[in-house]
């Protein structure tokens, strides 16, 4: 599996990553796994025609020192769907930034 993975987390801060994430992403039924929507503009054209498989997600797993941030985006409605792929170079921007942005937010040193 193809991830950006940020690792050395203080126990302190991934409390702050697991708040963030219950805040703003969709949660899974496995504990530390959430889902973050890729927004409509920035789906593949085979995502974009498979609307009904929507929405396109990538997944982000919290550890207890790390937290991955996957580059598979993925249909929550059917994950045997074909729209199933690798992020395109703009989906992995958005995925890159919305880590990033989540670590600037949170003030964590790594």
């Amino acid at each position: 599996m193809r991830a950006y993975l940020i690792d050395e987390i203080t126990s302190v801060h991934m409390e702050a990553v697991r708040r963030f994430l219950r805040e703003n992403a969709v949660s899974s039924d496995l504990d530390g796994l959430f889902w973050i929507k890729i927004p409509k503009d920035l789906l593949s054209g085979t995502q974009f025609a498979h609307s009904g498989c929507g929405p396109h997600v990538f997944a982000v797993e919290a550890g207890t020192d790390w937290v991955k941030f996957e580059l598979l985006v993925r249909s929550l409605a059917n994950m045997q769907c074909p729209c199933a792929a690798y992020a395109t170079p703009r989906q992995r921007e958005f995925i890159i930034r919305f880590a990033h942005g989540m670590i600037a937010q949170l003030d964590i040193q790594t």
